[in-house]
Formats: C-alpha cells, sequence, structure tokens
C-alpha cells in the first residue's frame, strides 16, 4: 500500500502528534534539500514536536495563573531596594525552595516590589515545568466563600489546590470574620507540605491575629505557614510613587 503524506499525517493525528503532522510536509522538504539521514530526520521532527508541546503547556499555565501583569525577576531593579541583595535574588530564582515545599513571606510596605518579585518567581516556576496559581486575599476571600454554588468559584479553587506554587497578594490587608478564616485555614491545611506558598503582606505575622480574630486559627495558620518559610523585609522607598505618572505637564514659571 502507498502512503501519501496526507495518511501520514493522518497517523500522527490519530497518535496526538499533532504538531509533527501539521509541520510534516516542510520537514519532509528540508531533509530532502539537506540530505538528512533517517535518524536527523527523526530527530528534528520529535524535537520539535516537543518544543511546541512545551510552548502550549507554557502558554497554558500562563493562563491559569492569572498574574495581574507579567514582569521578571530581570526586570527588577534591585539597587532600588537595599533589603534584598542580587545573590538572594539569584538564590531565589533557582527554586530550590519549591522543591523542598518551602514558603516565602514578603513583608514590607506597599509599593517595594513585594508582588513583582513573586510574580517573577511564579514567571520562573511556570518557564520549569510547573503550575502556578495567583490570587490577591481580597479575591481568594470571595472564591472560598462561593465555592459551594459557583462553578467558576469551583474551578478556580481546584487549580489554586493543584498548583506547585500559591502566590497570595495582600494577605491580612483586611479582617475577617470566624468563617473566612476558618474557610482559609482550610486551604492553607490543603496545601501544607504539597505546595508552596508565597504571601505578600504589609502587616507582620505578629498583627494577623487581630485580624483573623481567632487566635487559635491564626495558631493553626501560623504553625503551617512558618513550618517551613523564609520570611524577607522588602525596606525602601515606594517605587510606585517614585515613578508616578502626573496628569499635568510640568510649567516652567516665568516672571
Amino acid at each position: 500500500m502507498e502512503y501519501s503524506v496526507k495518511n501520514l499525517q493522518d497517523q500522527l493525528n490519530h497518535l496526538r502528534l499533532s504538531e509533527m503532522s501539521k509541520e510534516l510536509p516542510t520537514f519532509l522538504r528540508k531533509a530532502e534539500a539537506h540530505s538528512w539521514t533517517y535518524q536527523e530526520f527523526l530527530r528534528e521532527l520529535l524535537t520539535y514536536e516537543e518544543k511546541r508541546r512545551q510552548e502550549k503547556m507554557i502558554d497554558k499555565h500562563l493562563k491559569w495563573a492569572k498574574f495581574p501583569y507579567q514582569k521578571t525577576l530581570e526586570e527588577f531593579d534591585i539597587e532600588e531596594l537595599p533589603s534584598l541583595s542580587e545573590r538572594q535574588i539569584k538564590q531565589l530564582k533557582e527554586l530550590t525552595w519549591l522543591e523542598e515545599s518551602y514558603n516565602l513571606i514578603f513583608l514590607g510596605p506597599p509599593g517595594v516590589g513585594k508582588t513583582h518579585i513573586a510574580i517573577g518567581l511564579g514567571l520562573e516556576a511556570i518557564y520549569n515545568g510547573l503550575r502556578v496559581s495567583f490570587v490577591s486575599m481580597g479575591e481568594l476571600v470571595p472564591l472560598l466563600k462561593s465555592e459551594e454554588y459557583l462553578r467558576k468559584s469551583q474551578v478556580q479553587l481546584k487549580r489554586i489546590r493543584n498548583a506547585d506554587l500559591v502566590i497570595i497578594d495582600d494577605l491580612m490587608y483586611m479582617a475577617m470574620d470566624q468563617n473566612e478564616a476558618n474557610l482559609f485555614f482550610h486551604l492553607v491545611n490543603h496545601l501544607y507540605e504539597q505546595s508552596s506558598i508565597i504571601l505578600t503582606s504589609n502587616k507582620g505575622p505578629e498583627e494577623w491575629g487581630e485580624l483573623l480574630g481567632d487566635q487559635g486559627i491564626t495558631t493553626a495558620i501560623l504553625d503551617r505557614l512558618l513550618h517551613r518559610s523564609e520570611v524577607l523585609h522588602f525596606d525602601g522607598p515606594s517605587h510606585r510613587i517614585k515613578y508616578r505618572k502626573s496628569l499635568f505637564q510640568s510649567e516652567t514659571v516665568q516672571n
């Protein structure tokens, strides 16, 4: 039986090698033009399939992560934050803390780069094939409260619980009632030693009890978050204020 290129493409599609199928005619032409051996042809085809799958997986994970914006660690000006060294950034970028299910807690005033560093680390994790989920505390509490009856909340929380890294931004920026604190505890308990968590907050753990309102739940949450964790203090002026944009052009006053 004589096989056409179309027959081969159909077989590749049947084997779920869709990227190879689409580009098969192109690779056949290249093989003929460059006199590739069978081994070279197969290597080029398989390498292309693997690369495209990785790219599609990264695109999917970036979509699932729900970052408010995408900024890499390289885009962060380390000179603007004297409390964090370039060596520390490099160590964080290696992701050994994530492999060991360590948590990171970024503490500091608004605008000093906590969220930027957290997102940069989230991007590094995705580029290394890991699943990441980003959520602000203001978004997380309504998700937890509506999980029982909203399909959208169920889907998002499932992705959060299945993520290798969960970034919770602006932790403890507002007080929680007992039910909300209890729901948050159950999420932290589920993630405990299963996933890594990055928390950003402008309030230290010693202040969280006032916002959670229940000392027992606070102790249980802190016990799980701080068991394997690194606390980094971000001290410095607000980048947002320093580089703010004005609606008005500056004017030269003439006498």
